[in-house]
């Protein structure tokens, strides 16, 4: 025989949801099933996951699309697979090991470095700023005739993962080849190099921001996440203006950090 599912272990009348089935859909299950598979490497897709961030810097719109396929087979907006915020970890720290590298740092400075970098730069600021963005997205922007929805905060916390990666990769990757020979000198060239690098890596930020929040079929008005965009370009034409150099700043603030 067939196996088979009683139609009251799966709803109660008019489908909705049992009990048991609707504690499987709280946030605080979903979460605990996410930091379980934390300890289980061979259940999660590193593939995939290298797919999303390689789609990430040429086409993002794909990997949001993946995210209403996971809302329609699964339930839920955010990531249930961590293999991705693994990656990313490898990355934050191969990438602060190489910028420790290069600004000749010692041993325990770049590990003072690498741990400053993942748990404030990374971890706690996006912490604040997914719960900004949560808090914001729900109070403002959700369409009043879906109030039964809600943004959920891990989908608010994998947009902003989404978002620093190319951050993180321009800045903390590709910049590296340029700081000491092109950027650190005193130079209009300099500036202007790691000004621009700047530029692209936040306005990444935003656009993949942008769309991670615009790709919710109950959100509105998602088009002003695109106004810092007037900011960024303001503040990088007055920056070439005055010579401000961003990466010899945040070359410096590094070295302040693992004093």
């Amino acid at each position: 025989m067939l196996p088979t599912t009683s139609v009251n272990s799966r709803s109660q009348g008019n489908g909705v949801l049992s009990p048991r089935d609707a504690a499987r859909h709280t946030a605080g299950a979903k979460r605990y099933k996410y930091l379980r598979r934390l300890f289980h490497f061979r259940q999660m897709d590193f593939e995939f996951a290298l797919w999303q961030m390689l789609y990430l810097f040429t086409s993002p719109q794909r990997v949001y699309r993946n995210f209403h396929y996971r809302k329609q087979t699964k339930d839920q907006w955010a990531r249930d697979d961590p293999a991705f915020l693994v990656l990313l970890s490898i990355w934050l720290c191969v990438s602060t090991v190489g910028f420790g590298f290069v600004l000749d740092m010692g041993f325990f400075e770049t590990i003072k470095l690498l741990l400053w970098v993942v748990f404030i730069d990374c971890v706690g600021v996006g912490l604040l700023i997914a719960t900004l963005m949560w808090f914001v997205s729900n109070k403002y922007l959700v369409k009043q005739q879906n109030r039964d929805y809600d943004v959920e905060w891990g989908y608010a916390f994998d947009v902003h993962l989404n978002a620093f990666y190319p951050l993180l990769v321009i800045l903390h990757f590709i910049q590296l080849f340029f700081i000491n020979y092109v950027i650190i000198p005193d130079s209009v060239i300099g500036y202007f190099v790691g000004n621009t690098l700047w530029l692209i890596a936040i306005g990444y930020y935003i656009y993949v921001t942008f769309l991670g929040y615009s790709a919710l079929p109950f959100l509105k008005n998602t088009a002003i996440l695109l106004y810092p965009f007037g900011l960024l370009i303001m503040l990088y034409l007055i920056s070439l203006a005055c010579g401000w150099n961003f990466t010899k700043m945040l070359c410096s603030f590094y070295k302040y950090r693992v004093r």
